[in-house]
């Protein structure tokens, strides 16, 4: 595995971040909203460098590939996240688009040169 496929995997947890930091602010106020918010711009700022950093270089992942993973990365963790921190429910369709989305993910990276 190249590096850019850790930079783009990193960079999806960083994109799970911001999500929940968005989550975390809308449920706060004051100054825990400050600091939510903070983290998302944060968040948001790494997972973007990430991105940028694995679609370069050597080993560079195109740009469909890489943001299609970097985005499904990030979707698969806000829901595991929506589920253990925001109580979201866990049903039958949730975990099967959830799963096509992993293997469409695992999928994309063997195709991928």
């Amino acid at each position: 595995m190249s590096i850019n496929w850790i930079w783009l995997m990193v960079g999806g947890l960083f994109e799970t971040g911001f999500a929940i930091s968005l989550g975390k602010a809308q449920q706060s106020s004051g100054k825990q909203m400050s600091f939510w918010l903070l983290m998302f711009l944060l968040c948001v700022s790494i997972s973007m460098y990430l991105l940028f950093k694995a679609m370069g270089g050597e080993k560079a992942i195109p740009v469909g590939t890489a943001y299609a993973v970097w985005g499904a990365i990030g979707a698969i963790g806000t829901v595991v996240a929506g589920i253990v921190l925001f109580h979201e429910p866990i049903t039958f369709w949730r975990m099967f688009f959830l799963s096509s989305l992993v293997i469409s993910v695992i999928g994309l990276q063997l195709v991928s040169s």
